[in-house]
């Protein structure tokens, strides 16, 4: 919840200055009321537009929400699901999560669907069981086809805004976890689904995680905001 629509047309302005040559997929996921400001400044930019949550119905009596047509409206591509603020505060479950992974699918949005675990789980040994039901929960009746349009986000809860950050080991070795439970799923499609890292990837870290074999990218919080740092973690 950062940026009015003003806001966010100057740090997409200044975004698309500093990543000339850049060789990935940017993709900027703003508040639900600065997507039409987001999609009038991206004209002819090469960062993808994305949403940060979304309603598994097509329309009805569900106030404050937005449906997947409105999204792609706006030009939006990819929606982020389950983030854990999302099943932290709003109470979003692995079901309703994998209600909007569906309808997201069905309506050609690319979900990034956000897994990850607490630090009492952590410290319990979990981490690599919890991931995996979470992942297959969120999947489940995906057809295997279809995982080449899905991207996963493995972000750690006791990461998320602390400065903290799991190891670069570590979080290749979640992230394993959570490739071989969509392999167990959908076979060598799971060779296709991009895994990225949530857990404080900043510019500081971000050249660490990337040389992991299984790291595709990052889902970037508060290093994000300013358009600067966020190209150095780009350029990593």
């Amino acid at each position: 919840m950062n940026k009015t629509p003003g806001e966010t047309r100057r740090f997409i302005s200044e975004l698309n200055a500093q990543i000339a040559g850049a060789n990935a997929e940017i993709i900027v996921c703003p508040p639900f009321a600065c997507l039409a400001a987001a999609q009038e400044a991206l004209a002819g930019s090469p960062i993808a537009l994305g949403a940060q949550n979304m309603h598994f119905e097509d329309s009805g009596a569900y106030t404050g929400e937005v449906s997947a047509d409105i999204l792609k409206e706006l030009g939006v591509e990819y929606v982020i699901l389950g983030h854990s603020e999302r099943r932290e505060y709003f109470a979003e479950t692995d079901e309703l999560v994998n209600r909007k992974v569906k309808k997201a699918l069905q309506k050609g949005i690319k979900p990034i669907v956000c897994v990850g675990e607490r630090l009492g789980q952590r410290e319990a040994g979990l981490t690599e069981e919890l991931v995996r039901l979470q992942t297959k929960a969120a999947l489940s009746g995906v057809l295997a086809s279809d995982m080449q349009e899905i991207v996963i986000a493995y972000e750690p809860i006791w990461a998320i805004g602390t400065g903290k950050t799991a190891t670069a080991q570590d979080a290749n070795v979640t992230i394993k976890a959570i490739r071989s439970a969509v392999r167990e799923m959908a076979g060598d499609w799971a060779d296709a689904v991009r895994i990225l890292y949530g857990g404080s990837m900043n510019q500081g870290n971000a050249s660490e995680l990337m040389a992991m074999s299984d790291i595709d990218g990052g889902l970037i919080g508060g290093a994000s905001l300013k358009a600067e740092s966020f190209a150095k973690i780009i350029f990593y």
